[in-house]
């Protein structure tokens, strides 16, 4: 519970606590504090109790700290069962990547490997990839402006 306080941070409450309650009814605040805690801690306990009670046999496995989404979500993902292990085990995620990158800039995986860059020609050859380089505008289309065009300025409009 208190796995993260110092020493010094222990003997500032300490210090502070006997200047707050006095040397003298300090044990006795002490005494009341932990009988509050340890009721709490029945009263925690006895809940769960009835909970595990009224749900019925079915549920004598059913632990609280699995209602925390994290926890939850842990225990699913190692369960043997759905064989999740072998399916992250199998997945190699630098290859991946490496592959969708050689597909966006137009480059066959075993040119990549090597060390080559072959272009667009080798995206174009027909292997299964699509080809995602800007090809040339050809030069008989007349139905788009050219670059240097400018679009027609509506007065009314604006």
């Amino acid at each position: 519970m208190f796995n993260d306080i110092g020493a010094l941070e222990l003997v500032t409450l300490v210090v502070l606590a006997v200047l707050v309650f006095g040397p003298d009814k300090l044990p006795k605040v002490i005494q009341d504090v932990t009988r509050t805690i340890r009721k709490i801690r029945e009263f925690s306990d006895s809940a769960k109790q009835d909970i595990r009670q009224e749900l019925g046999p079915e549920f004598k496995d059913f632990e609280f700290e699995d209602l925390n989404p994290k926890t939850f979500i842990r225990k699913q993902l190692d369960n043997e069962e759905l064989g999740l292990k072998e399916i992250r085990n199998g997945f190699d995620l630098k290859k991946e990547m490496a592959e969708v990158t050689d597909a966006v800039h137009g480059r066959d995986a075993e040119s990549s490997s090597s060390g080559s860059s072959s272009g667009s020609s080798s995206a174009a050859s027909g292997n299964g990839r699509v080809d995602m380089s800007k090809k040339p505008e050809k030069p008989g289309k007349t139905d788009k402006p050219a670059a240097d065009d400018r679009p027609p300025f509506d007065m009314d409009a604006t």
